[in-house]
């Protein structure tokens, strides 16, 4: 499959870029492309470097810096940071040292809590590097709601292993959700957890909003960006990945989200383009 063409001439509209790192963010991807189905995309996957959820956050970062340096350099017309721990930990310095549109999932993951929660009761699962940056819990308390917040750091393995549904999967988030608060609301803030919404659902109850923080995102950036044009090809898809393609693969194919060519990333090429990125200038 040929490469797809980043420059300004080559399509009306250039690609947009979607960095995780792993598989998690194909969930983003879906929801984007189900807004924007004749949009080119160019994703990124860390796989060498996951999980970011257990690293501290100026490594996250730094990493951040690279991976979207990398896409800038690909022209594409905004970056989509497809990762609650990269997320919470440099989506504000990115936002000003690149000269183009971020977006992270957890604005509009809040965003969409706000609007769905009845007692001003709310909850967020995730990550142990999304949790304990309290990124949401400032962000919903700010707003006078009451949070209750949990890591829960071994349901990414569920999904990656195919155990969604599974005895396992639903004995794994009786552990995780049987001790919370009162809530009403609850996002679930990391890009793997959409692929256990039925699941969770079933354990916390019909009285319990999820937020799905994929289909949160892709409607700010769809809004960002405007209507999709209709008619036309669909979009073209092309993955780097830091780690072993194949491996990359066969999970995004357990998950059943995989589309497009994979095209291995030398990290340290990334490695490379941190320090370039540290050093330019913010955007003005």
């Amino acid at each position: 499959m040929a490469m797809i063409e980043t420059t300004a001439t080559s399509r009306p509209q250039r690609p947009i870029g979607i960095f995780d790192s792993g598989v998690g963010g194909l969930t983003v991807l879906k929801a984007l492309r189900h807004k924007l189905p004749h949009r080119d995309f160019i994703y990124v996957g860390d796989t060498a470097r996951v999980p970011y959820g257990r690293k501290p956050a100026a490594m996250v970062v730094e990493f951040a810096y690279g991976i979207t340096e990398f896409l800038r350099r690909k022209s594409v017309e905004g970056v989509v940071i497809a990762c609650n721990t990269a997320s919470s930990a440099a989506l504000p310095e990115l936002a000003t040292q690149f000269p183009l549109p971020v977006w992270g999932v957890i604005d509009p993951g809040v965003e969409a809590a706000s609007r769905l929660t009845r007692s001003g009761r709310t909850g967020v699962i995730g990550t142990r590097g999304t949790i304990a940056s309290g990124a949401y819990q400032r962000r919903l308390e700010q707003r006078g709601f009451t949070v209750w917040a949990r890591a829960c750091p071994l349901l990414v393995h569920i999904v990656e292993e195919g155990l969604a549904g599974s005895p396992e999967c639903d004995l794994l988030l009786h552990h995780y959700l049987d001790g919370r608060a009162e809530i009403d609301t609850l996002i679930l803030g990391c890009t793997h957890y959409p692929l256990l919404h039925d699941a969770i659902q079933r354990v916390v109850g019909p009285a319990v909003a999820l937020v799905d923080s994929a289909e949160a995102l892709a409607q700010a950036v769809n809004g960002t960006l405007g209507t999709d044009p209709p008619g036309g090809a669909a979009g073209r898809i092309i993955h780097f990945v830091t780690g072993d393609p194949v491996a990359f693969a066969h999970t995004a194919a357990v998950i059943g989200e995989v589309e497009g060519e994979i095209v291995p990333l030398p990290v340290t090429e990334l490695i490379a383009l941190q320090a370039v990125a540290a050093r330019q200038p913010a955007a003005g």
